[in-house]
């Protein structure tokens, strides 16, 4: 694989979750406006943008030219809620909202993303196999080296992103449950500027992931 530079960073949960008034705010997502009845999509989009303002700053600086930033999504598990909510309706009989299906398209907000800090670069979306919530999978870190080998672009997005597992309660209503973390074998990621492991990288057991969605991002380029 060619070697990758990471320019940015972004995650959810962010620093600011590390105390309990922190991790009550990480479960609020800031919403989304168009999508529903998910946390899928507000938690590729918080990720993004985090990591994008980290590199570029604001979205809305007057002088923003686009970049030629390609935008790749990588989720094990997708879009939970959104499906969940489509195979409900269809179940029981009722209209489907038209704006499920819309979300069920990673793609849409990824364009989102693109459309507001012009990004001009291609947009994946893929579902590797062994995706562990808060990494980035070698899969996508792959793929993010053959768009930019490719001439595709000049930077690539790269966001791995997991929604939490969901458990009934009593009163029928969903609660939410992280996704099983299992024991990973060390593997290297691209080098870091400060010298520092990969935050896509472990080095032996993994530890037990945030209460809820996590996603992380990075930019990344050749080096």
């Amino acid at each position: 694989m060619s070697r990758l530079r990471i320019l940015a960073e972004g995650r959810w949960p962010g620093p600011e979750a590390g105390d309990d008034a922190g991790r009550a705010a990480a479960r609020a997502l800031p919403p989304l406006p168009g999508f529903a009845a998910s946390s899928f999509n507000p938690l590729v989009a918080e990720t993004a943008e985090r990591c994008l303002r980290a590199h570029f700053g604001p979205a809305d600086a007057p002088d923003r030219a686009p970049s030629r930033t390609a935008l790749l999504l990588a989720s094990g598990g997708g879009d939970r809620a959104t499906a969940r909510a489509i195979d409900s309706a269809a179940a029981s009989g009722r209209r489907v909202p038209p704006l499920l299906f819309f979300q069920s398209n990673p793609n849409a907000v990824l364009g989102l993303v693109a459309a507001r800090w012009k990004l001009t670069g291609p947009v994946v979306a893929v579902s590797p196999p062994g995706s562990v919530p808060g990494e980035v999978p070698p899969d996508a870190l792959e793929l993010a080296a053959l768009l930019l080998s490719d001439g595709d672009a000049d930077q690539v997005l790269v966001i791995a992103a997991e929604q939490a597992e969901a458990a009934a309660q009593p009163d029928g209503t969903e609660r939410a449950e992280p996704a099983a973390r299992p024991e990973q074998p060390a593997r290297p990621g691209p080098p870091r500027p400060d010298g520092q492991p990969h935050p896509g990288s472990t080095t032996g057991p993994a530890a037990p992931p945030p209460h809820g969605d996590t996603a992380v991002a990075l930019l990344v380029t050749l080096a």
